[in-house]
């Protein structure tokens, strides 16, 4: 355990530290931002590297090894439903919880001033990813090509992209990118592993991984399709 901690804490060190050296260098050279705003941002900065430090460890000691092991259960349970069910309601979950998602719900409140409500652009980036995650499941069960499904998902998104509005375009390709955060990425990753540990003829890295990268087409898919029904 001890081992472990410390390996995170070199490891949100390595993430924070950057990024606080380049503000500080900022703050000496040009900004010269007001003092207690400075301080603020180091009281900040130092508060994210402790929470990131507790998530990362209650990732990796709980969330992961869960993950693991729901996935590994299902297909012994012999019910297609019941895959289906189990992948939906954690990739919605996990989204719903997921930080970076929170963040950019609110900010898209706050910068439409309410015009586009934060928890209908949070319900529906989870829906959506819930649907990929369910694809994306269903493909470790039957073996299906990943090239295939990339080839439609991108597909959708690209004939999306040119009949939504601008706005949403860019909010959608935002919203893709923060599904793969902290919390998202490895409850999906730890389900696909699972799974593909326990089918015949499948490999951990053929079949284990792909269900994050599909999971964030589906948060593209559903806010581009959001856009088209909004206007």
């Amino acid at each position: 355990m001890a081992f472990r901690t410390r390996d995170k804490v070199i490891e949100v060190l390595k993430a924070v530290a950057p990024l606080v050296g380049v503000v500080c260098l900022l703050q000496v050279t040009l900004v010269h931002a007001p003092l207690g705003l400075f301080l603020q941002f180091l009281a900040g900065a130092a508060l994210a590297g402790a929470g990131m430090l507790l998530l990362l460890l209650g990732v990796d000691l709980g969330i992961l090894p869960m993950g693991r092991f729901i996935g590994a259960e299902l297909p012994k349970k012999s019910s297609i439903s019941l895959i289906v069910a189990v992948a939906f309601s954690l990739g919605f979950a996990t989204t719903v919880a997921e930080p970076d998602v929170l963040v950019l719900a609110g900010q898209v409140d706050e910068a439409s001033q309410g015009d586009i409500p934060g928890m209908a652009v949070l319900y529906v980036i989870a829906t959506g990813v819930a649907v990929l995650t369910v694809i994306a499941s269903l493909r470790i069960l039957f073996g299906w090509p990943v090239k295939g499904l990339v080839l439609v998902a991108y597909g959708l998104m690209l004939g999306l992209a040119l009949a939504a509005p601008e706005e949403f375009v860019a909010l959608a390709f935002d919203a893709g990118s923060v599904t793969t955060g902290v919390l998202t990425a490895p409850v999906l990753i730890s389900i696909a592993m699972g799974l593909s540990s326990v089918l015949a003829g499948r490999t951990a890295v053929g079949d284990g991984f792909g269900i994050s990268g599909l999971a964030s087409v589906g948060a593209i898919l559903s806010v581009l399709l959001m856009g088209i029904l909004w206007s």
